[in-house]
């Protein structure tokens, strides 16, 4: 399922990334924040009242600039207006009511969305007077906040979470393991599809960026049904200034949501960029199974050695996805094509792979036996038990007597005798620490 899209908006200057990270920065502070992962911090995911959503920050709108880059800016923000569900439209309670905030309410009004207006530096009770001429915009009861004081944020967000349309299921039946493909333009995604599918039914094109939409292809194989989730291919922020790419990176982020397994593509031929962990990235913080498909492998000049050493290179770029499994393969020839489906039904399985609490308990307490947690200050954490409270990805919570002492370095050596007990292979693990209640 789609999350459904809140897109951040405003002429330069008055907070929209401040307000952005706040949201983001609360969801990964919680879920996870381990080293090697790379993020673009124009996207991302959030949850609120148990209303899960994607997250859009833009560039300020400057409606008279006739700048190239503001022009871009501008274009690009209307692209995030047209893919939201709600917008949060930011403005800026020193400065007042402008002509540009005027401009942009118009750009706003024109689209038919559901606007909330968010009145940010309202740092103290002083400055609520100073609200009320934002009724004026007509988009009803702005919410006054503070982006550098995290004022007013919850109220915000149950302000544009209660205009958010209900997560739509897709159609497809359980049973259907849901495959995106994603990665820079040029690496074949069109090409595999069609290779798997046997047929072009996809456009294949050397033009990079040929595939501007996410694509749904449903088949059949040996008994298990699949949707292949095509999309266009993720350029490097600062070099995309074509708007219909930059489209193209929210229907991606909107695939990988929908998706169970991604297949992470990246081009034998030349190698690992910086660009592919950005692209891998999303695919990790959204919790989906992952698989690495080396593409092109048949123009590789290679010997016996050749496909150990890109694997020892994968696993040296993408520290964060030591859990992904490789396929090396050629669309193009079909050579190895046969290895893939196999290995997403595994991962497939893994990711929805659920552990009885006692033989969870047992690993961990073994663990700890093994290697006690370190004390902090004299203190030392105790493990009262832990369970297993979701799949897609496997989510484990340790009830413990003090959340804090729970080193991120400890939790990743339980993840990893947890995954050396269970396999999880393919999957992300997300480990929470509570506190142990008196009622537990």
């Amino acid at each position: 399922m789609a999350r459904p899209v809140i897109a951040i908006v405003g002429r330069p200057n008055v907070g929209k990334s401040t307000i952005f990270n706040r949201v983001i920065g609360d969801r990964l502070a919680i879920v996870e924040d381990k080293p090697g992962v790379t993020r673009d911090r124009l996207y991302g995911t959030g949850e609120w009242n148990g209303k899960p959503f994607s997250i859009i920050d833009t560039g300020g709108i400057e409606i008279d600039g006739e700048d190239e880059i503001l022009k871009s800016v501008r274009m690009q923000a209307e692209l995030a207006i047209e893919e939201a569900d709600v917008i949060i439209f930011m403005v800026d309670a020193k400065t007042g009511l402008t002509h540009a905030d005027d401009e942009v309410a118009q750009l706003l009004f024109r689209s038919r969305k559901p606007v909330v207006v968010a009145v940010n530096k309202v740092d103290n009770e002083h400055r609520m007077d100073e609200v009320y001429e934002f009724y004026g915009l007509g988009f009803g009861q702005p919410v006054p906040v503070s982006g550098s004081h995290g004022l007013g944020l919850g109220d915000l967000l149950d302000a544009a979470t209660d205009l958010l349309p209900e997560l739509e299921d897709d159609g497809y039946d359980d049973d259907v393991i849901r495959v995106a493909l994603i990665g820079r333009p040029n690496v074949g995604k069109s090409s595999l599809v069609n290779a798997l599918l046997g047929e072009d039914r996809v456009i294949v094109s050397n033009v990079a960026g040929t595939t501007r939409d996410a694509i749904d292809t449903p088949f059949q194989r040996d008994g298990q049904k699949y949707v292949l989730i095509d999309t266009a291919g993720m350029r490097k922020r600062g070099k995309v200034y074509e708007t219909t790419e930059k489209y193209s990176v929210m229907r991606a982020m909107k695939a990988i949501e929908r998706a169970d397994v991604v297949l992470v593509l990246i081009n034998g031929e030349e190698g690992i960029i910086e660009q592919d962990k950005h692209i891998a990235g999303y695919a990790h913080e959204a919790g989906k199974a992952s698989i690495f498909v080396v593409n092109k492998w048949d123009v590789v000049d290679k010997d016996d050695k050749t496909m150990k050493q890109f694997m020892t290179k994968v696993r040296d770029h993408f520290l964060f996805m030591q859990y992904a499994p490789i396929v090396f393969l050629s669309a193009l020839t079909k050579s190895r094509l046969h290895k893939l489906l196999p290995v997403v039904n595994y991962v497939s399985e893994q990711h929805a792979l659920r552990i009885q609490t006692h033989l969870l308990n047992d690993v961990v307490s073994d663990a700890v036996a093994i290697n006690p947690p370190p004390s902090d200050k004299g203190k030392r954490l105790r493990i009262n038990y832990v369970t297993q409270v979701s799949t897609k990805p496997p989510t484990i919570v340790c009830f413990v007597n003090d959340p804090e002492l729970m080193h991120f370095s400890y939790e990743r050596y339980l993840e990893n005798k947890i995954r050396a007990a269970f396999q999880f292979d393919g999957t992300p693990v997300r480990i929470y620490t509570r506190r142990k209640s008196e009622e537990d």
